[in-house]
């Protein structure tokens, strides 16, 4: 992982969605691909240019293999991903539509729940710009939680510390989310949404979230199709989002997160941060995979300085 620009840990998993139309309970045909928050934002990253390393267990099981497969093939260094020989790959089911996609997880005693705080002592962290996990992980097991702290401590002397609240409430049937609060307070940047906010911490108001999470220099607050919000340093900054035709929803909070952690090492504006972010996630907003085509890049150009009024005229519909 020499010379990363943004290193992403976390699970991902084999994901199967509908092959063919129908109630979900009567569907035969099923398409395997793969789906994880921290390998999807590697992946969009990579997409844009960007150097980025995805780490993680997987089985040594067919699907475990698929799945380092196929981040590989975004351009995402793959090398830290490692195999466990006990526990097999997580696994998940996403029932795909356009107003929201539930998923059945079948992730319970898998490889990635098996890591530990002794990975973070394995990596090579200087050169790194930015290090991106997500609350998923602290929900995995002990060791996952022990690890996420373990991440928390370790010397920042490149590396800025990102971190996606992702909030999965089955995930935390039977573990304290309180540590969320703590975890995203210890990051540099910190990306949240308003729902999953209200959820978690009381409230979705970024002013509010704010005096929750002191400490980030960096705070976003998504407000879903409305746009998104964030706070750093002195500066609030509200950009609207664009208007999508929206196959399905998933994975756009990944893409956004990508955009703007993109724009942000580029050293851009805060608009053109969170432009950036919103154009990303549009690519992921039109397609029925957690990872889609990126837009193109006259388009996005173009976008990133348009005036208020362009912005808000723009409609991208399905690819």
């Amino acid at each position: 992982m020499v010379d990363t620009d943004v290193l992403c840990l976390g699970e991902s998993m084999a994901l199967f969605v509908p092959g063919e139309p129908g109630p979900v309970d009567e569907v035969r045909t099923w398409i395997r691909t793969v789906g994880g928050a921290e390998s999807n934002v590697a992946c969009n990253l990579a997409m844009l240019g960007l150097r980025s390393a995805w780490v993680s267990a997987v089985g040594a099981d067919a699907f475990g293999r698929a799945v380092v497969t196929a981040v590989a093939a975004k351009g995402v260094d793959v090398s830290g991903v490692l195999v466990d020989p006990a526990r097999p790959t997580g696994l998940y089911v996403k029932e795909s539509s356009a107003s929201g996609s539930p998923v059945r997880y079948y992730r319970c005693g898998s490889a990635a729940s098996g890591l530990g705080p002794s990975v973070v002592a394995g990596l090579r962290l200087d050169g790194v710009r930015i290090v991106h996990v997500s609350g998923i992980n602290a929900a995995l097991s002990d060791s996952c939680l022990a690890l996420m702290w373990a991440l928390t401590e370790a010397p920042r002397s490149t590396h800025r510390l990102s971190f996606d609240l992702n909030w999965r409430p089955k995930l935390w049937s039977d573990r304290d989310p309180s540590v969320l609060r703590e975890l995203a307070n210890a990051a540099d940047i910190v990306f949240a949404g308003d729902d999953e906010a209200e959820l978690v911490w009381g409230t979705g108001e970024p002013a509010a979230i704010r005096k929750i999470l002191p400490d980030p220099r960096t705070l976003v607050v998504k407000h879903g199709e409305r746009g998104a919000t964030l706070i750093e340093g002195d500066s609030t900054l509200f950009a609207p989002a664009l208007r999508v035709d929206v196959v399905e929803p998933v994975g756009a909070g990944d893409a956004f997160a990508a955009g703007f952690l993109a724009a942000t090492l580029a050293g851009e504006s805060l608009l053109r941060r969170l432009r950036s972010g919103h154009l990303q996630a549009a690519v992921a907003l039109r397609t029925h995979d957690d990872v889609g085509t990126p837009l193109p890049a006259t388009l996005v150009r173009s976008l990133l300085d348009a005036d208020d009024e362009t912005w808000a005229a723009t409609h991208l519909g399905e690819t």
